[in-house]
């Protein structure tokens, strides 16, 4: 018998057992002396294990304890849809059928430890399942949206050379159509009530699966994931996480940032393809959490608000595109039944937006920020002061700083690059690489620190202000405009819905700010040319006046990527004929 920590570990976390890479199982532990070793991680206080896996060493132990009567009856896992529908699992059900999944993977799908495999599905509990499936097995997972154009899928399926690939109907012809361009694909699952040639049906496969299962040993530095970024500037790339990395680095900001205990249900109603449904899972599942969703391919703003009506969700995280639609509505109509935390990130919040949404709920909107590279670098936590417009302070284990180009600390104040700093130690919540690009790997640090690729200042009580992309900095006429800072003035006046402010040629400044509008609908009838003048003069009050867009145009809507992110990159080629 071999444990992995000691001291509170000795009593909170299970023994590993023997070399054939199984592990034993778990001992009963009170639930407050897990969180003081996961927190002791994430601060540093302990060292990571040599040995680390969700599945096993989070999940199994969660199951444990309410087996024994240490957490509230709330479910792990509620899913719901449009219909009425439910599916609820404990801890104890979730660890029963991810155990049948990962019999699924490694017996009719024969996936070995260190195979990958993409998961291409909706809001669908079959994505969570798989997902702790991969973990039980050593697979590694490779999350996509399900907007994937057959272009997309074959570029992400060769370039990450996925044995396998789950997936609904609705995408099934796609990967048929370019499946013959993939040679590493060796298996296909379809998550379907009905069968398609080609393919296995993992319901099917689910139902006659057995239970019994013993998780694969991992190390922590194994690889766990692999997601693709976001692809604002150029293609996506490969960001390789471990088993460590998200499994232990979401579990501070858990209970940090989003404020979790075992009572609260959490609803992120982001894509499962993007990073953010990874961080609700491994941020409430650490913590003892349910996680709440739904499954409408849509979730509009009618449909969160009635479903935060209805539903005892005490947790709420969208991207601040979501938060920009809520705050139109009539909030003063709803009576939310349990909702005492909001919190955004994936794109900069507009102080206006913020404001809204607190004078009408009484609730206070915590930004956070990070990448698909890191966990949580920097946020607006409970209980902290938050200065708007802010995305808040460095949070534990980073050492975030304003960097000049050659990775030198900037005083505050100053506008550089957001650096993280990663020698002499790499923190352990990082990402790896960029798989197949060492090149991109390395050009992405500078002295000790990596840098994220964004420009923000941060002021003598060390919060930080947003600029903007690196990239999507302004120069004009030698002045550097952030087009955050444009954006947000712009949300304050009420023609605006939402804006994207991007560079444009000019042939005496070299280049002008140029905005790109959205109108409220109460105002899509008024006379452009004197509503332009209005916005610019409006700009002009709000900050520096040389900061102005000196082109404005109203479109009907604005380039995204499936998160929500809006697509500078793109306005800015069309802007430049790129």
């Amino acid at each position: 018998m071999r444990l992995w920590l000691r001291g509170l570990v000795l009593q909170a976390l299970r023994n590993f057992r023997g070399v054939c890479g199984v592990h034993g199982p778990p001992p009963p532990v009170p639930a407050p002396q897990i969180m003081a070793t996961w927190e002791a991680i994430n601060l540093g206080k302990k060292p990571v294990p040599e040995y680390f896996n969700f599945a096993h060493d989070v999940l199994d132990v969660w199951s444990q304890l309410e087996k024994d009567g240490h957490r509230p009856l709330n479910p792990a896992f509620w899913w719901v849809d449009g219909t009425g529908a439910e599916v609820k699992w404990s801890f104890e059900e979730l660890g029963e059928q991810s155990r049948k999944a990962a019999n699924v993977l490694g017996g009719a799908c024969g996936l070995q430890p260190g195979d990958r495999m993409m998961l291409v599905l909706p809001r669908l509990p079959e994505w969570w399942l798989i997902s702790v499936a991969c973990m039980r097995t050593g697979v590694v997972m490779i999350p996509g949206v399900t907007q994937l154009t057959e272009k997309d899928l074959k570029y992400r399926l060769q370039i990450s050379r996925a044995k396998s690939i789950i997936t609904t109907n609705s995408l099934a012809p796609h990967v048929d159509a370019i499946s013959a361009d993939c040679p590493s694909l060796q298996t296909k699952l379809l998550v379907s009530d009905s069968s398609r040639p080609g393919w296995m049906n993992f319901k099917e496969l689910l139902r006659e699966a057995s239970t019994g299962h013993n998780c694969v040993r991992t190390k922590s530095r194994d690889t766990l994931a692999i997601y693709f970024t976001s692809g604002t500037t150029g293609n996506p790339k490969m960001v390789e996480h471990s088993q460590s990395s998200y499994g232990l680095g979401f579990v501070a900001s858990g209970r940090r940032w989003v404020a979790l205990t075992e009572s609260d249900i959490f609803w992120n109603t982001t894509d499962t393809g993007w990073v953010k449904a990874a961080w609700t899972l491994f941020s409430a599942w650490a913590n003892g959490a349910c996680i709440f969703v739904h499954e409408l391919p849509q979730v509009g703003a009618k449909v969160i608000l009635n479903t935060l009506t209805k539903f005892p969700v005490t947790t709420l995280c969208c991207v601040p595109t979501i938060f920009r639609l809520l705050v139109q509505e009539d909030l003063t109509r709803y009576s939310f039944q349990s909702l005492r935390h909001c919190l955004t990130g994936g794109e900069a919040l507009n102080p206006d937006v913020r404001e809204k949404w607190k004078s009408q709920t009484g609730l206070e909107l915590h930004e956070g920020y990070g990448q698909s590279e890191t966990v949580l670098i920097c946020a607006n936590l409970r209980g902290m002061m938050i200065k708007s417009g802010s995305m808040g302070k460095a949070s534990p284990p980073y050492d975030v700083q304003i960097v000049d180009d050659e990775g030198k600390v900037l005083p505050p104040g100053e506008e550089g690059s957001v650096g993280v700093r990663v020698r002499p130690t790499r923190p352990f919540c990082f990402f790896n690489c960029y798989l197949e690009n060492p090149e991109k790997t390395a050009a992405s640090e500078r002295g000790d620190f990596y840098l994220t690729g964004d420009r923000a200042r941060m002021d003598k009580d060390g919060y930080f202000w947003f600029m903007g992309r690196s990239d999507d900095i302004i120069n004009s006429s030698s002045y550097r405009i952030g087009p955050v800072e444009v954006e947000s003035a712009l949300a304050e006046h009420p023609a605006v819905l939402e804006s994207a402010v991007v560079s444009s040629p000019d042939p005496i400044r070299g280049e002008v700010v140029k905005a790109f509008v959205v109108l409220s609908p109460a105002y899509s009838s008024h006379d452009p040319e004197a509503l332009i003048r209005e916005l610019q003069d409006h700009v002009k009050r709000m900050t520096a006046p040389y900061k102005y867009p000196r082109k404005v145009a109203f479109v009907s809507e604005l380039p995204k990527t499936v998160s929500g992110k809006i697509q500078r990159s793109k306005l800015r080629n069309q802007e430049w004929g790129r």
